[in-house]
């Protein structure tokens, strides 16, 4: 009897540090991400039954995608160690860009929309690519703050859109691409939900299997050591920012679809909400760390949250202030996940 109470005694002691070990592990797994996103949805369908209707299902899902995509540029940046504040700029800029492309191309070229509607496709990622390598060329050789860099980059885009357009819509794009592409469905979803989808699944697929996801990865948690182990740095960086800025013109791209029309004002938040999706997500602020999957049920707990404020008309000024204290806790959280990690 003695010796089969001994025996018992430490498996009922260990239990709780071992309930409490799972927790921890569930919780820097992704586990707050899905606990919030859970939370969220459950709160406001019993808040607002409106939530659940097609409809708003649907712009829920065209929002979450206009989210994702950019979140996925900002996480590739900041796992490679840096910050990409343009990237609401970028949105803008191409979105002008691709307004601008269109109503030129149906002027001078009657009849041949899809010419038209691909060639702003192509001048739209130009330039996103264009200001990701000058992001990360300022950054790489010149040893510059990322956070200054790209401060210095979305001031000069948002000021060359405005006086492009001096703050008046574009119009002019193409009508099928508004129809096919920012209305359009495919087996019932959106078309920019596919394409966002396809996005996660790219990016799913370069942290996982390619090198180029391991020296992001490793760029971003000692650039020396990484350095020292053969990882072209610079050339990393380099790809990491251009690959921000091609997902960044996409999304600008695609929400001219949405619109329909190119406006400079957009993206105002976007970099704001595109480090919020990120950080809830678990992307370090510190680099090297950072997996697409949890970006994007982030991005879906964000796109819930300001649909559900939009339902229940909450005025738009409490609706940034809401989602600044989100992104608090998250940092938060990191901080304290973080101290689990080293302890």
């Amino acid at each position: 009897m003695s010796v089969e109470t001994a025996s018992m005694t430490p498996v009922v002691a260990n239990a709780p540090a071992h309930r409490a070990s799972r927790l921890d592990r569930f919780l820097m797994q992704g586990g707050i991400v899905i606990t919030f996103l859970i939370v969220a949805v459950v709160a406001t369908t019993v808040i607002e039954p409106r939530f659940l209707n097609r409809l708003n299902l649907l712009n829920v899902m065209r929002n979450f995608s206009l989210l994702l995509i950019p979140s996925l540029a900002q996480m590739l940046v900041m796992t490679a160690g840096g910050f990409d504040l343009s990237v609401g700029a970028v949105v803008a800029a191409t979105s002008v860009v691709t307004a601008a492309v269109m109503l030129v191309g149906n002027g001078y070229f009657p009849g041949m929309e899809i010419a038209v509607i691909l060639t702003s496709f192509v001048i739209a990622l130009g330039l996103g690519a264009l200001v990701g390598a000058v992001n990360a060329g300022l950054v790489a050789t010149f040893s510059l703050s990322p956070f200054m860099v790209t401060l210095a980059m979305m001031s000069v885009l948002m000021g060359i859109a405005l006086y492009f357009t001096q703050g008046i819509p574009i119009y002019g794009v193409t009508d099928s691409f508004i129809a096919n592409v920012g209305r359009g469905q495919f087996l019932g979803l959106p078309i920019v939900l596919w394409a966002a989808l396809g996005v996660l699944v790219a990016c799913i697929v370069m942290q996982r299997f390619t090198a180029l996801g391991r020296h992001i990865y490793a760029v971003g948690s000692d650039p020396r050591s990484a350095r020292l182990s053969g990882v072209a740095t610079g050339r990393t960086l380099i790809i990491a920012y251009m690959l921000a800025g091609l997902l960044a013109a996409l999304t600008g791209f695609l929400m001219t679809s949405r619109l329909g029309s190119g406006q400079s004002t957009i993206g105002g938040t976007l970099a704001l909400e595109t480090i919020a999706a990120a950080v809830i997500g678990g992307v370090s602020l510190r680099g090297g760390v950072g997996r697409a999957e949890l970006v994007a049920l982030a991005a879906l707990f964000l796109s819930v949250i300001a649909n559900a404020m939009n339902l229940v008309q909450v005025d738009s000024k409490y609706q940034t202030l809401v989602l600044g204290a989100v992104l608090i806790i998250a940092l938060a959280i990191e901080r304290l996940l973080l101290r689990k990690r080293q302890s």
